[in-house]
């Protein structure tokens, strides 16, 4: 039997279900991630704030470190995850982030009195942590959501971030075509996330998981990568045409009308995942609508049960566990994770690892004019980095994923493995090889991509998903350090030095505040070498980190959430009966 209800009704309670449906949510983070990359394209107005405001080279390198630094440094927005929903922290992502780009856009335009640098620092630094909000309040429900396929989750995920600057710049391209306009770029990345941002929050939320089909999810996420890859390759196309074709602004329109096509496109796949579950209802109903009639078992009382989960639960002091955390896999604090060895040695890999491909992205147009490569060559290898990198983030944790299952491979492993191949693309540059800066951009893009999807994997895998928001944002917390110590200490510290030998050298003294300019294998070669034996003695540390996790990632790393749902199922009945009371009043 069929509940009594008109096509009306029907539809309007099947869009309710859509809406509020674990995919949807995926949906909803992927339009505000592909939106809010900008943080990634710096670049397109950089030089335009250093001539309108009057900056020299150094300002404007400081003015990038304090973006990276709003943009990896989100704690704040982790332990606020603890008390309220996501929502919440994805409304205040729209709000920082339109209040850091309009304040810089109101200086720029003169609208302001010009500030003093610090204030300009203030501003991007409040701006580029939109994105650490964005983050801990789409993708760390989502991967709570689909705990079972957390590695391929936040692949995806951070994959549509990474293509996110790209977007953005062809949306820029639609409304001022290939002119240079430093305001219209700042005023575009202020109002357009926010807006995605504050439309899309409150559909992101944390759902309940014990009635998942783990073999539909698996479909619904290689159905979506599939269509990730489709929308990277279109784009990736058009940047190439674009720089062999002059566009009007009709090809710009149109060529963004099939990316924002090819960005929604995975609302098909809600739509499929939605209608499954719709009729597998229904089919329950009409299977429960003549048991129930004889079936007057009293309801079952988990009461007790809950209350003894409760007691067993139940902690004194947070300090008081603090070096004696649960198993692995379980739900650690927040004292517990950040003490335990397992996560200095993550804390060690970002520092080394991110913080020494940071380094190469950082200074990748110094590295190519230093090492004799023609100007054109450098924007190639910035494209370079950017496809890779995304094709790290998704592939990295396909791959991984895929390991785990068939071999239970350890996901450490794979760190690992891209830590010892990252030394490679540093060698490259140092010893600078032929055509090494081609090889070495694909090398460093991929494992930099890599490097973030199986941080934030192993974190959720070893710390559990209580308090994933605020674990998150510790993980990312070291790459701006390790960007510090690599990019301005050591590789900054010593091209500088390298530069004044040469003018030495050469008989000439640097006047003040003249661009000092270095030339040939010796400006990065001694930075390269110190970074490659960081990295390589950061992939030795974590071997340390593979072998303490070996038996763990040979057991069933999810046995916990498939209990969850054997549990459920014992009152499946139960629940159901009240499912279809409910359902069948409110369609009919």
């Amino acid at each position: 039997m069929v509940p009594n209800g008109g096509c009306a009704s029907n539809a309007k309670y099947f869009t309710l279900q859509l809406i509020a449906g674990r995919f949807f949510v995926v949906f909803s983070t992927i339009l505000i991630l592909g939106f809010i990359g900008t943080a990634y394209i710096f670049g397109l107005y950089s030089g335009d704030i250093k001539s309108t405001l009057g900056y020299d080279q150094t300002t404007l390198n400081l003015l990038s470190f304090f973006k990276d630094l709003g943009t990896y440094v989100s704690v704040h927005a982790g332990l606020l995850m603890e008390v309220a929903p996501p929502w919440v922290i994805l409304s205040l992502g729209g709000v920082v982030n339109f209040f850091g780009y309009f304040m810089i856009w109101l200086s720029v335009t003169h609208k302001l009195s010009r500030p003093p640098v610090w204030l300009m620092c203030l501003y991007i630094t409040i701006g580029a942590n939109s994105l650490g909000f964005a983050n801990t309040g789409g993708l760390v429900p989502c991967v709570q959501n689909f705990p079972e396929n957390r590695g391929v989750v936040i692949g995806i995920l951070k994959s549509y971030l990474g293509i996110g600057g790209a977007i953005m710049t062809q949306f820029y391209h639609v409304l001022y075509g290939d002119d240079s306009d430093a305001v219209g770029v700042i005023l575009i990345i202020a109002w357009l996330p926010a807006i995605v941002s504050l439309l899309f929050a409150y559909s992101v939320r944390v759902l309940d998981t014990s009635k998942r089909q783990i073999k539909r999810d698996k479909k619904f996420f290689n159905d979506v990568l599939c269509m990730s890859l489709g929308l990277a390759g279109f784009i990736m196309v058009m940047i190439i045409v674009q720089k062999q074709v002059k566009f009007g602004k009709s090809g710009y329109i149109g060529s963004f009308v099939v990316i924002v096509i090819l960005l929604v496109l995975p609302i098909c796949l809600v739509f499929r995942e939605e209608l499954a579950i719709w009729k597998s209802k229904l089919q329950i109903i009409n299977e429960l609508s003549i048991v129930t009639k004889n079936d007057e078992s009293p309801p079952v009382d988990n009461q007790p049960a809950l209350e003894i989960s409760r007691e067993k639960h139940q902690v004194s002091s947070c300090f008081q566990d603090v070096f004696r955390p649960p198993s692995m896999g379980e739900d650690h604090s927040i004292l517990q994770a950040t003490f335990s060895i397992d996560m200095q040695i993550l804390f060690l890999a970002t520092i080394c690892g991110i913080g020494g491909n940071l380094t190469t992205i950082d200074n990748l147009g110094q590295i190519g004019t230093s090492l004799g490569y023609h100007k054109k060559n450098i924007s190639s290898f910035v494209s370079l980095v950017s496809i890779w990198q995304f094709l790290g983030r998704v592939m990295g944790g396909l791959i991984s994923e895929r390991l785990l299952d068939k071999y239970k491979f350890p996901r450490p492993a794979c760190l690992t493995i891209v830590l010892f191949v990252s030394c490679i693309a540093h060698l490259l540059i140092a010893f600078n090889v032929p055509y090494g800066l081609y090889v070495a951009s694909v090398i460093m893009g991929f494992c930099f991509g890599a490097e973030w999807t199986y941080l934030f994997t192993i974190i959720s895998e070893l710390f559990g998903l209580k308090h994933y928001g605020t674990l998150y944002n510790y993980g990312s917390l070291a790459a701006p350090l390790g960007s510090y110590i690599f990019n301005v200490r050591v590789a900054g510290h010593l091209y500088d030095k390298e530069g004044i030998r040469q003018l030495e050298a050469l008989g000439l003294t640097r006047k003040h505040g003249e661009e000092l300019r270095c030339y040939g294998v010796k400006c990065y070669q001694l930075a390269y070498f110190i970074i490659t034996a960081a990295t390589f003695f950061t992939a030795l540390v974590s071997l340390i980190l593979v072998a303490r996790t070996r038996k763990f990632y040979k057991g069933d790393i999810y046995k916990r959430f498939q209990q969850g749902q054997k549990n459920s199922s014992l009152t499946t009945n139960e629940t159901l009966r009240g499912y279809s009371g409910k359902m069948e009043e409110e369609m009919n």
